[in-house]
């Protein structure tokens, strides 16, 4: 094994990928660069915390589009790691008969394949919402198999799987798509071609091929064991086309939660936990009370009425901008969370008066979430978010809204850690 691998982070948030990494070994996972930018914003807060905690690396405050190749190529990462936005991913020709981005969206998983092409890690750890898989809604699983398509051009293989945080001990049940990426001419690649290889013929056609690496081999599959729900035939396997405008203009294939993509060809099946590990609950990670500040609590009774509301089971007569009405059905929820179970996905939104946000019902009390309750829900440290670095070099503190903000675009960095725990075992 590597004295070191060095990282490149992207879409570097607050740091959780580092945090992960590092909680599985800070002297073999080494982040040297890092790149956050938020658009539309005059203020870099996220930056500016990552650069409070991590100073010892080269931390660029700038839109990705505009690093260069050529600072792409001096980075001689070993792993690239991000969780990038969820967006439309087609592809369309350019008048040159060169491979563009079709609209304005898509943009940010092109500069990931970009730093990929420039930089040649041998691994990248990346992380997505689940229904990344299913989108777009017109032309299921188009968006993920035009990723895995890019993927295979430039010579890597993809493991994938969605992963349920509640499922592995932690304390949400936030459930995210991870993809552990590895390049073809890595050990790990070549071994397992070579096992393949003395274990099937080569039936290509075969739905069930990659079962062994799925189950038991790939780097999910021995830190998130999983089996195949049963009395389900939900297992495919497919060929990706070389044209990858042709594969955005005419895919038709299924994506379950779990599979693998091996030159050129994806092997995919619906899955369930095997583990048995108790879950953190909202009891166990809420601050005393003594500890809670007032502003958290519920002072009136109209902010309570819209919580019963949002949370309540609604039918709502709507019209279309066509003119069209039609009818609008939302199911009911409890009216607080349970503190016996893990919290649910908590979103951008969280601390404010939301359907999504949490609700705490303690001591006959109505509350929120604090900071330092979120920080805990994606396993960071208490007070993680608390203090920012900005450019003057002053230490201020940051906002609760922006704290939670912080959380709502985070990970589970705990999923991290065992992901970082298998790399080194598979190496």
């Amino acid at each position: 094994m590597k004295d070191e691998l060095k990282v490149l982070e992207l879409f570097a948030g607050v740091g959780g990928f580092r945090v992960g990494l590092e909680n599985s070994n800070p002297e073999l996972f080494k982040t040297k660069w890092s790149n956050q930018w938020e658009p539309s914003r005059k203020s870099q807060d996220a930056f500016e915390v990552y650069n409070l905690h991590f100073s010892d690396s080269i931390n660029i405050n700038e839109d990705i589009s505009e690093i260069s190749n050529e600072e792409f190529e001096k980075m001689d990462a070993n792993i690239i790691v991000g969780g990038f936005p969820c967006q439309d991913y087609s592809v369309a020709r350019s008048k040159k008969n060169e491979l563009g981005i079709e609209g304005k969206k898509g943009v940010l998983f092109w500069e990931i394949i970009r730093a990929t092409n420039h930089i040649r890690p041998e691994y990248l750890i990346l992380e997505n919402v689940d229904r990344l898989l299913k989108a777009p809604s017109k032309q299921r699983g188009r968006d993920f198999a035009v990723m895995l398509a890019a993927f295979n051009e430039l010579g890597y293989s993809v493991e994938w799987r969605v992963i349920n945080a509640a499922e592995y001990g932690r304390s949400q049940r936030r459930r995210r798509v991870f993809f552990f990426v590895y390049r073809n001419d890595t050990d790990f690649a070549k071994n397992t071609d070579s096992e393949f290889e003395a274990k099937h013929s080569a039936d290509l056609f075969d739905d069930h091929l990659y079962d062994e690496y799925i189950f038991s081999k790939g780097l999910f599959a021995r830190q998130f064991p999983v089996e195949h729900i049963p009395n389900k035939s939900r297992h495919a396997s497919y060929d990706l086309s070389d044209d990858i405008v042709k594969i955005s203009d005419e895919f038709t294939g299924k994506v379950w939660n779990t599979g693998v993509m091996r030159h050129g060809r994806y092997f995919t099946i619906d899955t369930k936990s095997t583990l048995e590990e108790e879950p953190i609950t909202l009891g166990d990670i809420i601050q005393p009370e003594n500890e809670i500040r007032e502003k958290f609590f519920l002072q009136n009774e109209d902010k309570l009425d819209k919580f019963k509301y949002l949370r309540g089971s609604k039918k709502i007569e709507r019209t279309s901008a066509t003119g069209h009405k039609y009818i609008f059905a939302e199911g009911g929820m409890s009216p607080h969370d349970n503190l016996e179970l893990p919290g649910r996905t908590m979103l951008t939104s969280e601390g404010s008066v939301n359907r999504s946000t949490h609700l705490l019902h303690i001591n006959e009390r109505y509350r929120l979430l604090t900071p330092i309750e979120a920080e805990r829900l994606q396993d960071f440290p208490d007070d993680w978010t608390k203090y920012k670095k900005i450019s003057t070099g002053e230490v201020v503190e940051v906002s609760d809204r922006m704290r939670m903000f912080f959380m709502g675009n985070a990970l589970v960095t705990e999923i991290v850690k065992r992901i970082g725990d298998e790399l080194q075992n598979i190496m």
